[in-house]
Protein backbone atom coordinates (compact mmCIF):
# COMPACT_ATOMS: atom_id res chain seq x y z
CA UNK A 1 0.00 0.00 0.00
CA UNK A 2 1.35 3.59 -1.00
CA UNK A 3 2.06 5.92 1.66
CA UNK A 4 2.88 10.01 1.31
CA UNK A 5 6.62 10.38 1.49
CA UNK A 6 9.20 13.71 0.93
CA UNK A 7 12.28 12.20 -0.11
CA UNK A 8 15.50 14.67 0.14
CA UNK A 9 18.53 13.40 -1.27
CA UNK A 10 21.78 15.09 0.54
CA UNK A 11 24.76 15.49 -1.03
CA UNK A 12 26.92 15.51 1.99
CA UNK A 13 27.44 16.43 5.64
CA UNK A 14 26.64 20.05 4.81
CA UNK A 15 23.06 19.29 3.58
CA UNK A 16 20.21 20.31 5.41
CA UNK A 17 18.96 17.23 6.71
CA UNK A 18 22.36 15.39 6.34
CA UNK A 19 22.26 14.78 10.08
CA UNK A 20 18.13 14.64 10.85
CA UNK A 21 17.55 11.94 13.59
CA UNK A 22 21.37 10.44 13.52
CA UNK A 23 22.83 10.30 16.96
CA UNK A 24 25.75 12.00 18.56
CA UNK A 25 28.56 8.71 19.23
CA UNK A 26 29.32 8.41 22.96
CA UNK A 27 33.42 9.49 23.16
CA UNK A 28 35.98 6.70 23.41
CA UNK A 29 38.64 7.46 25.81
CA UNK A 30 41.26 7.13 23.39
CA UNK A 31 40.13 9.85 21.08
CA UNK A 32 40.37 13.42 21.63
CA UNK A 33 38.13 15.89 19.80
CA UNK A 34 35.06 15.59 17.79
CA UNK A 35 34.91 15.04 14.13
CA UNK A 36 34.83 17.90 12.28
CA UNK A 37 33.16 16.06 9.26
CA UNK A 38 30.05 14.89 10.68
CA UNK A 39 30.23 16.49 14.37
CA UNK A 40 30.17 13.88 16.57
CA UNK A 41 28.03 11.62 14.80
CA UNK A 42 29.54 9.44 12.53
CA UNK A 43 27.40 9.14 9.88
CA UNK A 44 25.00 11.40 7.97
CA UNK A 45 22.18 10.65 5.86
CA UNK A 46 22.62 10.03 2.14
CA UNK A 47 18.90 10.26 1.75
CA UNK A 48 15.80 10.65 4.02
CA UNK A 49 12.18 10.84 3.92
CA UNK A 50 10.80 13.43 5.59
CA UNK A 51 7.65 12.00 6.31
CA UNK A 52 8.16 8.93 7.70
CA UNK A 53 12.05 9.57 8.80
CA UNK A 54 13.50 6.15 6.75
CA UNK A 55 16.66 6.82 5.76
CA UNK A 56 19.88 5.65 4.20
CA UNK A 57 23.02 6.54 5.74
CA UNK A 58 26.96 6.75 5.11
CA UNK A 59 29.69 6.54 7.39
CA UNK A 60 32.19 9.46 8.18
CA UNK A 61 35.66 8.82 6.31
CA UNK A 62 37.24 10.94 8.37
CA UNK A 63 36.64 9.65 11.64
CA UNK A 64 36.08 6.13 10.75
CA UNK A 65 32.37 5.84 11.87
CA UNK A 66 33.39 7.29 15.45
CA UNK A 67 32.85 10.48 15.39
CA UNK A 68 35.38 11.71 17.46
CA UNK A 69 39.33 11.92 15.70
CA UNK A 70 42.80 11.58 17.41
CA UNK A 71 44.36 14.98 18.05
CA UNK A 72 47.77 14.12 18.47
CA UNK A 73 50.25 12.03 16.62
CA UNK A 74 49.15 8.22 17.97
CA UNK A 75 47.50 6.13 15.21
CA UNK A 76 44.49 4.99 15.54
CA UNK A 77 43.66 1.56 15.18
CA UNK A 78 40.55 0.79 13.16
CA UNK A 79 38.77 -3.09 12.81
CA UNK A 80 39.54 -4.79 9.36
CA UNK A 81 39.30 -8.20 8.20
CA UNK A 82 42.37 -9.52 6.27
CA UNK A 83 42.98 -13.11 4.53
CA UNK A 84 45.40 -15.53 7.17
CA UNK A 85 48.07 -18.16 5.71
CA UNK A 86 45.43 -20.88 5.55
CA UNK A 87 42.98 -18.52 3.25
CA UNK A 88 40.75 -17.66 5.81
CA UNK A 89 39.57 -14.53 6.90
CA UNK A 90 40.36 -13.00 10.20
CA UNK A 91 39.98 -9.94 12.38
CA UNK A 92 42.78 -7.39 13.23
CA UNK A 93 43.62 -4.19 14.06
CA UNK A 94 44.61 -1.89 11.11
CA UNK A 95 46.28 1.56 12.47
CA UNK A 96 46.54 4.31 10.16
CA UNK A 97 48.74 7.94 11.12
CA UNK A 98 46.01 10.36 12.95
CA UNK A 99 47.37 13.20 10.53
CA UNK A 100 45.29 12.17 7.76
CA UNK A 101 43.38 14.97 5.96
CA UNK A 102 40.17 13.76 3.90
CA UNK A 103 38.02 15.51 1.66
CA UNK A 104 34.59 14.42 0.92
CA UNK A 105 33.89 13.92 -2.74
CA UNK A 106 30.35 15.26 -3.60
CA UNK A 107 29.61 12.79 -6.90
CA UNK A 108 29.89 9.84 -4.04
CA UNK A 109 29.04 10.99 -0.86
CA UNK A 110 30.99 8.82 1.70
CA UNK A 111 33.87 7.82 -0.10
CA UNK A 112 36.86 10.34 -0.11
CA UNK A 113 39.97 11.63 -1.41
CA UNK A 114 43.34 11.72 0.19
Amino acid sequence: MPHASNIIYCDGPESPHAFDVVPLQPRNGSLDAMCPVCKGRGQWNTEIDLVSFRCKRTACDRCHGAGWVETGTDPIGLPDIEVSPEGYPRWTIRFEPSDTEMEIDPAQPGLTKT
